[in-house]
């Protein structure tokens, strides 16, 4: 019996536009994610650098761009949050079947433009939601490693038996059903959260 959910953000309740970020910085030389720019990016989502740090380190990959053409290009994944999901995830929050948690592989400038994008009373709708909310760059655990699994299931004294997780990344899924959740890969334009109870 499932009694905790665990969601994922993007592309579950915002929407993404996961090529717009190499399209914007393909006007500065982008090409491909290197060795060096994919440690570069996870370190970010794991909060192990600031923000200044990450667009300055950028900056010397993609030394044509400013730092603003940097910061707009990264946040060009960023799009709307559709008001049915709002209404759907404050519903189910309402009904109290379930201990519901998010876990978002982020940074602090995505959340930042999603604020801005939602306005800070929406957002805040969203969050109080959530037992735990937790971004990766605050936990300093990303997906999918086993450990942010590990963390929630433990701070929170879970069950992995009686926990559901949803996530639009395969290898996110694959990960935390090898931690005992079960787990559903949402397909992204073919299926949406709002039609979860199907799932469960």
């Amino acid at each position: 019996m499932i009694k905790n959910i665990i969601f994922d953000f993007g592309d579950i309740f915002i929407n993404l536009n996961k090529t717009a970020t190499a399209l914007e910085l393909s006007k500065f030389g982008f090409t491909k994610i290197t060795p060096e720019l994919d440690v570069l990016m996870k370190n970010y989502e794991k909060g192990l650098i600031s923000s200044d740090d990450f667009i300055n380190k950028t900056n010397k990959i993609f030394t044509t761009a400013t730092p603003q053409e940097l910061k707009n290009a990264w946040n060009k994944i960023i799009l709307d949050f559709p008001e049915e999901r709002l209404l759907f995830i404050e519903t189910l929050a309402k009904e109290k079947n379930y201990r519901l948690f998010l876990l978002s592989n982020t940074n602090e400038l995505h959340i930042e433009q999603v604020i801005k994008n939602m306005g800070t009373e929406r957002y805040d709708r969203f969050k109080a939601c959530f037992e735990q909310f937790y971004l990766s760059h605050l936990i300093n655990f990303r997906k999918p490693n086993a450990n942010i699994y590990e963390f929630v299931l433990k701070e929170n004294n879970l069950n992995a038996k009686e926990t559901f997780f949803i996530d639009d990344t395969e290898e996110n899924t694959i990960a935390a059903e090898k931690s005992g959740i079960k787990s559903w890969n949402l397909q992204v334009g073919n299926e949406d959260i709002i039609n979860l109870k199907s799932k469960l």
